[in-house]
């Protein structure tokens, strides 16, 4: 890696991968199963991102009590139907791959249990590619290891061995953990934002195709290499 070679941090669903309804219609049929009422296709859209527990207190108002057996069906679901109707995004693994073929590291940072973020990029067959992948607890209400987006980047970074990194990421909360840590984050308009939402965010821009997000970071990259020139510069004076 060149000095100035600035390393990206991926979020996973609705970055890299399109759950294709595998995450939607796994919570369906969790509250379902749970005898408890199943909203629309757009509020469960909604949910894709966040924390799941939260998602499902806050947007489905699951009783607390109810929770664990939810997650655990949507996981059951997820892990024998879901994964399998998940998809690459369209450039994203020749982007990955010219990344790690440019020596650019590159990291995941998904609010999704990390054993099961490390499923789905197997399934997929692009773990080899990241660096690290970092997620939240395998047991969601367990408060071991990183909680919340911006620590779960934070430890991402740890795993990168820097301090200075792209985010690149679908919702508010990519944005959020990414302007915590102090890095930009690039949105991407294939995800589940609602209009507005990366930019009111933060976000430095939004993209809506591989190549433009690979030309936004490669904009980034130039930034920070001429404020690390003006850096030398100055401190040769």
């Amino acid at each position: 890696m060149t000095q100035t070679t600035v390393p990206v941090i991926f979020d996973l669903d609705g970055t890299l991968v399109d759950p294709a309804g595998g995450i939607s219609g796994g919570i369906a049929a969790a509250l379902a199963a749970a005898g408890l009422p199943v909203p629309g296709q757009d509020v469960l859209n909604s949910m894709i991102g966040p924390k799941l527990s939260d998602a499902l207190q806050s947007v489905c108002k699951v009783p607390a009590e109810m929770l664990d057996e939810v997650i655990r069906t949507y996981r059951q679901y997820y892990l024998a139907t879901g994964i399998a109707q998940s998809r690459l995004y369209p450039g994203i693994r020749e982007a990955l791959e010219t990344f790690a073929a440019e020596g650019r590291p590159v990291a995941v940072a998904t609010q999704k249990p990390e054993g099961l973020a490390q499923i789905v990029l197997r399934h997929h067959g692009i773990a080899n590619l990241f660096q690290s992948i970092r997620g939240s607890a395998d047991n969601e209400s367990s408060t071991d290891g990183p909680v919340g987006k911006a620590d779960i980047i934070a430890a991402a970074l740890t795993d990168l061995s820097t301090q200075h990194a792209v985010m690149v990421g679908d919702r508010a909360q990519d944005v959020a953990g990414a302007i915590a840590n102090g890095l930009d984050c690039i949105g991407v308009g294939w995800g589940f934002a609602p209009d507005g939402e990366l930019e009111e965010a933060g976000a430095v821009t939004v993209v809506d195709t591989t190549a433009g997000m690979v030309a936004a970071i490669g904009r980034l990259e130039a930034i920070h290499a001429a404020a690390m020139s003006e850096v030398r510069n100055d401190g040769a004076v």
